[in-house]
């Protein structure tokens, strides 16, 4: 669910406490990533989702919303826009998971921040109620370090990141990367 108001974003992020979302997904994109130089207080970031190319302007107007703009590109285009980037782009499987009548969007990190798992949830306001599924960890929407283009940044990320996926089935083995 996206807000009324075009332009704007309004999104809680968790970690991903284990893997009870799965039963629960619905499809999954493919995502390649990386932000631009542009002006400060302002990300710009060209994304390959699938085989749809997009470039995005954010800008942080309060807690937990945003302004936002999303224009389609064509892919010749994106491939440009990477190539003048000046870090390695994310890389990520995004899971579609329907909890009652909410889709969070669960990120596998891939590459150098394999490991991290993060839920996002789009709410129409920021006051609005959601589910909190017990797959949900600790909420991490006001920890710039767990935004993509603070991600994007990081050479050698100090997350908190879960164990390989295939052992998410212990929620309690979660480790730190130096």
């Amino acid at each position: 669910m996206s807000t009324a108001l075009p332009g704007l974003e309004i999104e809680r992020k968790f970690l991903v406490a284990s893997d009870g979302w799965r039963r629960s997904c619905q499809g999954i994109r493919r995502i390649r990533q990386s932000y631009l130089p542009y002006a400060p207080g302002v990300s710009m970031r060209v994304r390959l989702a699938d085989d749809d190319a997009i470039l995005s302007f954010k800008t942080d107007l309060a807690e937990a919303v945003r302004s936002e703009w999303e224009v389609s590109i064509p892919k010749e285009m994106a491939d440009w826009l990477f190539s003048l980037c000046p870090h390695p782009p994310i890389e990520k499987i995004r899971h579609l998971v329907l909890v009652e009548s909410h889709t969070f969007e669960v990120d596998q990190f891939l590459g150098r921040h394999e490991g991290l798992m993060l839920a996002e949830i789009e709410l129409a306001h920021p006051k609005e109620n959601f589910p909190k599924p017990p797959w949900l960890g600790r909420e991490v929407t006001s920890d710039r370090k767990y935004r993509n283009s603070q991600l994007y940044r990081a050479d050698k990320p100090r997350l908190t990141l879960l164990a390989p996926v295939e052992k998410l089935f212990k929620p309690s083995r979660s480790k730190k990367v130096s």
